[in-house]
């Protein structure tokens, strides 16, 4: 029974090509702005929000909320794509965000980590290219040879 409830969760929560692409915009300003501010609260709230997504907790993603409604307003095409591989880009992200509120908290430079975090969600919001989504596949095709 357990396990009909967690798919119900994971069917209602059906990642879109262009809410996916948003979500990686948002986190391309926010990550704009952590740069220009050094604002702890920044890689805090990406921390919680990558968990999210990250854990199949999407649904309850801010980022991901103000994507669907940004996709809805403007009535964008609503493309499913694979989950798995972007979930795994969110767990990435989740690595990168806690490394920034460590360097935060630590005060050290943090300018690779959140460079690496801002060329990743700009390749992803404005090219369509997940850097994460190629590292799984290539993970699990070294994997199941």
């Amino acid at each position: 029974m357990r396990t009909f409830f967690y798919l119900i969760i994971k069917i209602s929560f059906m990642p879109t090509e262009n809410k996916i692409r948003i979500t990686a915009f948002l986190v391309f300003i926010l990550t704009i702005l952590y740069i220009t501010t050094h604002s702890v609260w920044i890689p805090f709230f990406l921390l919680i929000d990558f968990a999210l997504r990250g854990s199949g907790y999407g649904k309850w993603s801010v980022l991901g909320f103000l994507a669907e409604k940004i996709v809805s307003i403007f009535n964008l095409e609503q493309k499913p794509i694979y989950f798995p591989p972007k979930q795994f880009a969110a767990q990435v992200g989740f690595i990168f965000s806690l490394t920034l509120l460590v360097f935060n908290l630590l005060e050290i430079n943090s300018i690779i980590v959140s460079g690496i975090l801002l060329i990743c969600a700009g390749l992803e919001a404005f090219f369509n290219f997940c850097v994460g989504c190629y590292v799984y596949n290539a993970y699990y095709h070294i994997k199941n040879k």
